[in-house]
């Protein structure tokens, strides 16, 4: 059993706080690993605020990258000593999406079998099944993905969630291909990764939308071709104008409020593709005319995980980020300590930061 200290969030709307946690040896299919850095993402906010579940308490942290300390039985895709990018997602292969060929669909994800606790013997509820916010976590093997080590820890991390999460819902979500036009809604971590998996995908024109005029000039750093300030002006007629009259080929909302969807529904093109990424709260609803979703054509998608493949992506992006394709380490705002995340949070509220990025070891 190893003791460490690590970020708890024991009930809905208060302050997090640092805690002993005890986090077990690895047993069969699971790996103990020594967290380097992970980053504060709204994921993390989410759960402290009871927006995912209320299964307090929460052990915090998931967006992370480290190294391999341990490994149990039957373990044979890492070793230790090896530089690992956490996922939340580890596909069972044998769930029918796995069968099917649709890994990134897993219906059966897999986390370690044995909990973590607080030294009392409570049980904690990792974020997304992974708990990062201390220098050890147990994981299942398969979330656990080798990647070149020689890659800065804090940039790396962010793949584990927010910034493939984006990049995603452009490049495997929406399909963003050579000369479309893309708009994104929100200009936050995920929606700059967007931007930037746009820009990657060869899009030709690239709108950021938000009302922050600093997040729409961060954008600019990560690809975007033109910015649109909604609080001044109408989004919709913006992109309207910017794209000739049509509309962009592919909007993607990275904000999760029925007012954005909205305006990235009407902002797209004949045969357009609208692509939610923001995660919205359990009450929130939209209400859209059927004849302009019959009308419109095309489609309308939600990206989860960007639906990613970690195995396939984690490396790849990694690859693009040491080649200088691929700028991660501007989504890392700062780096704090690990009793400075309750601040940091408060920080992402302010749309300060892109991402604060908890430094361990």
């Amino acid at each position: 059993m190893n003791k460490v200290q690590g970020v708890v969030s024991a009930a809905k709307g208060a302050p997090v706080a640092l805690e002993t946690i005890m986090v077990p040896d690895p047993g069969p299919g699971e790996a103990l690993i020594r967290v380097q850095a992970c980053g504060v993402c709204h994921t993390d906010l989410h759960y402290r605020e009871g927006a995912i579940g209320e299964d307090f308490p929460y052990f915090l942290g998931h967006e992370a990258a480290g190294v391999v300390e341990k490994v149990g039985d039957d373990v044979g895709n890492i070793a230790p000593g090896d530089f690992v990018i956490i996922a939340w997602r580890a596909p069972c292969t044998t769930c029918r999406s796995c069968l099917r060929g649709r890994p990134w669909y897993c219906f059966d994800s897999r986390n370690a079998a044995q909990p973590m606790t607080l030294r009392d013997g409570t049980a904690l509820s990792p974020a997304l099944g992974i708990g990062a916010f201390a220098e050890l976590t147990l994981v299942a093997a398969g979330q656990a993905v080798k990647v070149n080590p020689d890659a800065d820890p804090k940039a790396a991390g962010l793949i584990g969630c927010g910034i493939m999460a984006g990049l995603g819902a452009a490049i495997n979500t929406g399909g963003v291909s050579r000369g479309d036009s893309v708009a994104v809604f929100g200009c936050g971590g995920v929606g700059d990764a967007a931007i930037a998996g746009s820009k990657l995908a060869g899009a030709h024109t690239i709108i950021a939308v938000d009302i922050d005029d600093q997040k729409l000039e961060w954008a600019k750093g990560f690809g975007a071709t033109h910015t649109v300030n909604s609080r001044e002006v109408d989004a919709v007629e913006a992109i309207q104008d910017i794209t000739g009259e049509n509309g962009a080929d592919v909007c993607i909302e990275a904000v999760g409020l029925p007012q954005t969807y909205e305006q990235a529904f009407f902002a797209r093109d004949l045969a357009g593709t609208v692509v939610l990424v923001g995660v919205p709260s359990p009450e929130m609803k939209i209400e859209l005319p059927m004849i302009e979703v019959f009308g419109r054509g095309g489609s309308l998608k939600s990206s989860w995980y960007g639906d990613c493949l970690p195995t396939r992506d984690f490396p790849m992006f990694i690859d693009l980020y040491m080649q200088g394709r691929l700028d991660l380490d501007g989504f890392v705002s700062e780096s704090i300590a690990i009793g400075d995340v309750e601040e940091a949070f408060h920080k992402m509220e302010r749309g300060e930061v892109l991402r604060s990025v908890v430094v361990l070891n």
